[in-house]
Parts: structure tokens; C-alpha cells; sequence
């Protein structure tokens, strides 16, 4: 059957400290099974992201819900600043609230730049505390070239992105979140009596499209980050700095008609487009939960769950990382540094394409795996050499296979992939 129009993430060149940058051309198809890119253009130029960062903010959003810091009905105070968001927005005054469910569909259907910036306070306290925290989160997923400053994408000359990394972003959406990720194919919401639509147009017309989400401003151009699933494959779609709305999704439609066919069918992950060595990470598990208040006649069409997704993708990315992110990321990118491995017994949580991401997966899984992991070391491992090299993050020195299973669930329980290795004394 003859393809319609798809959708990519679309972000346009942006301004760092001496790295100049502008809205222009990149985009990238992204075989989200193994890795592997299939076609790429200026994918690691740096661009606007407008409002493909609240991906970001609803990624954030997805953790704190699942870790029961905030429920779908929480209310959610719209303050001053928040409400003085420029369109597009809900429209809510200062002083009155919403809840997580309304901030979220209004987030994905509307692009509601004041939904985005109240999140940001209620998990953050203000929206630069959350901007800080959506950039350590960018680095944690590998998002080496990403740096924000507000949860909504309004224009902030500081805050870019890649091609590359928005593909990262959209797997992780995937793969961490599969339930929720099924709202980014709603097409509409009732809010307060109201009949709000959405206009990710390519969406509703592109077979196997169920995500994920547009965004524009006059600096970036017509950006689209789009998910297809066609049987067992899943490609991840970025195209930005579009000169309209219409060219953009053409140009997303034409890059899916012809590689979505190239995509795997499934197999083992591997480190990047023709490399050779394999990235060591389990896959996730199934789930199937309902999702909360959404009738199914407000979903676009879909071809099903989304497929297992890994957590860190292991294609390298060997661009610099812009000169202007904040200082408080040294603190990432020290944060879990290895210690030399020990005997006894291991358990490996992931691969990386930098020892950065995999020492900071290593920092976050510590902190959130409580007291199995206390005494264990973390300890990252190259695999292979220059552009095929992909980093194992590992924890190390567990004294029996007790301890180092009680680890593996205790991550499990947390969301990680854990594969529990033999006594290496």
C-alpha cells in the first residue's frame, strides 16, 4: 500500500556560546531495534529545538509518575510566570491549577508552552531548576550535544539539540515508557467542556505512524520527530528546520516510504550503522496497561504495542559537546567514575557509546538501586575501537551470587535491563 506522508523530528541550527548556529536542513531514520541509521543529513549540526523539547518535559514527567511522586489527578498550581506563557497554551489564569493528566494532553495534543512551564515547577521548584534537570537527564540518555533552558521550547538562543540526539530521545520515550508513549497518537481531548485537536496532520494519514511530536518557531523552522511501526520493525524519524509545515512532512513521508522497508525485523543490538561489534544490553519487557481516561476514539490509528526498545543506543556519536552547557554537568560527567575491577561476581545494566553515558547510567542506577548496591563499584569496559567502540556499564565486586542477584532485581524493580555475569576471580 502506498505510504502518505510521515513525520520526523525536525530542529533547527541554534546559537552556542562560539558555535554558531541557524535554522537549516538536518534529518535522520533511525532503525530503533538495533541502532543502526539508515539516512542521515547534518545529524549532528546543532539546531532549535522549539517543541520537540517537550518530549523532554513529558519524559520527566512519565519518570515522576512512575516513581509515585506525582499521580495523574495531582493538582498542578498555574503560577503568574506560567500562565503568561506565549500561545500556543490552555489558557488557564494565574492561580488556578490543572492536573498531571491535563498538563500532559495538553502538552502532546496542543503544545501548551504554559502546561509545559507549570510542570516544570511542580517537579522542580522553578523552570531553570527543571531545565538543569532535563539536561542531566539528555546526557544520562547519551544526548551529548543537548542543551536546555526551558521546559516548552520558546525561544532560548542557548538551547539546542541535534538530529541525533531527538532520534536518542524518541527511543527512550519507547522504550522506558511504552504505555504512556501511547498517548502521543491521541488526536484530541475534551478540556473543560472543550474539543482540543491536534495538528500532527502526518500522524493521522501515515500507515503504523503512532508518535510523536512537531514543533516550530520562526528560528527553528517546521521540526517533526516521528515513530512508525511497520510488523516487527520500528524506525524513530527526525526532520528539522523545515521550510513549512507541508515540505516538512513530505520530506518525512519520502524518507519512510523508502527506508522503513530497510529496517530489522529484530536480532541483537548492534553498535552502529556497519559495525561490528555488538552492544551488550538486555531488552525490555512487555507491558500492557490501560491508559488512564483516554477512550480509544481519540487515538490515530496504530499497528500495535511498540516494540522492545534498549535504554542506551549504542551508534557512536563522536561530536563535541557545546561549549555553553552548565557547569553543574561536570558533576554528571564525573559522577560514577570507575573503580578497577575486582573479583567475584558482576552484574552489567547496559552499553553506552561514551564512557560519559555510561558512567552517568551508572551514578543514577546507584542512587535508585538502594542498599544491594551500596558496596558495589562501578565499573565501565570499552568494546572495540574508534567508531565501533561501545562502552559496558557494570557493577563489580559483589562477594556471591546472592548479592549480586538481590542487585540485578532491586534495578529490575527500577526499570533497568540487569544481566547477572559469573565469579571473575
Amino acid at each position: 500500500m502506498k505510504r502518505l506522508l510521515a513525520a520526523f523530528l525536525s530542529v533547527a541550527f541554534a546559537v552556542s556560546a562560539p558555535i554558531a548556529a541557524m535554522a537549516g536542513s538536518a534529518s535522520l531514520i533511525l532503525d530503533a531495534r538495533t541502532g543502526t541509521v539508515l539516512a542521515s543529513e547534518n545529524a549532528d549540526v546543532l539546531n532549535y529545538p522549539a517543541s520537540l523539547t517537550k518530549m523532554m518535559t513529558l519524559y520527566l514527567t512519565f519518570e515522576a509518575l512512575k516513581r509515585g511522586k506525582i499521580g495523574w489527578e495531582t493538582p498542578i498550581v498555574m503560577s503568574k510566570y506560567a500562565a503568561s506563557r506565549p500561545p500556543t497554551k490552555l489558557g488557564v489564569r494565574a492561580g488556578g491549577t490543572i492536573t498531571v493528566r491535563e498538563a500532559v494532553y495538553g502538552m502532546i495534543v496542543k503544545s501548551a508552552n504554559d502546561a509545559a512551564a507549570a510542570m516544570g515547577e511542580k517537579l522542580a521548584g522553578s523552570e531553570d531548576n527543571f531545565a538543569r534537570v532535563m539536561t542531566q537527564r539528555a546526557r544520562q540518555l547519551g544526548m551529548s550535544r543537548t542543551t536546555f533552558y526551558n521546559a516548552s521550547g520558546l525561544p532560548d538562543s542557548r538551547q539546542v539539540t541535534t538530529a541525533r540526539d531527538m532520534s536518542m530521545l524518541g527511543v527512550a520515550l519507547l522504550r522506558n515508557y511504552p504505555n504512556e508513549y501511547r498517548l502521543f497518537s491521541m488526536v484530541s481531548f475534551n478540556f473543560r467542556g472543550k474539543t482540543v485537536r491536534g495538528h500532527n496532520n502526518l500522524m493521522y494519514r501515515y500507515q503504523g505512524m503512532d508518535g510523536i511530536k512537531t514543533g516550530y518557531t520562526n528560528a527553528s523552522g517546521f521540526n517533526l520527530v516521528s515513530a512508525v511501526q511497520d510488523g516487527n520493525r520500528r524506525v524513530v524519524g527526525v526532520v528539522l528546520g523545515g521550510r513549512t509545515a507541508r515540505s516538512r512532512d513530505a520530506q518525512m513521508a519520502a524518507l519512510l516510504d523508502k527506508y522503513l522497508g530497510r529496517g530489522s525485523n529484530g536480532g541483537t543490538l548492534v553498535a552502529g550503522a556497519g559495525a561490528k561489534q555488538q552492544v551488550e544490553v538486555a531488552s525490555a519487557a512487555d507491558t500492557d496497561v490501560s491508559l488512564p481516561g483516554v477512550a480509544s476514539s481519540a487515538m490515530a490509528p496504530a499497528s500495535g504495542r511498540p516494540a522492545k526498545i534498549p535504554f542506551a543506543l549504542g551508534y557512536s556519536n563522536t561530536a563535541a559537546v557545546p561549549t555553553d552547557r552548565p557547569a553543574a554537568l561536570n558533576e554528571i560527567a564525573n559522577a560514577g567514575k570507575p573503580q578497577a575491577p575486582a573479583s567475584g561476581w558482576q552484574i552489567q545494566i547496559s552499553a553506552a557509546p561514551s564512557a560519559e553515558a555510561a558512567r552517568a547510567l551508572l551514578s543514577l542506577a546507584k542512587s535508585e538501586g538502594g542498599a544491594p548496591l551500596k558496596s558495589a563499584s562501578p565499573y565501565t569496559e570499552a568494546v572495540g575501537t574508534g567508531a565501533n567502540a561501545v562502552y559496558r556499564a557494570r557493577f563489580v565486586g559483589f562477594d556471591s551470587k546472592d548479592a549480586a542477584t538481590a542487585a540485578c532485581e532491586a534495578l529490575k524493580k527500577r526499570s533497568y535491563d540487569c544481566v547477572l555475569l559469573g565469579d571473575h576471580s
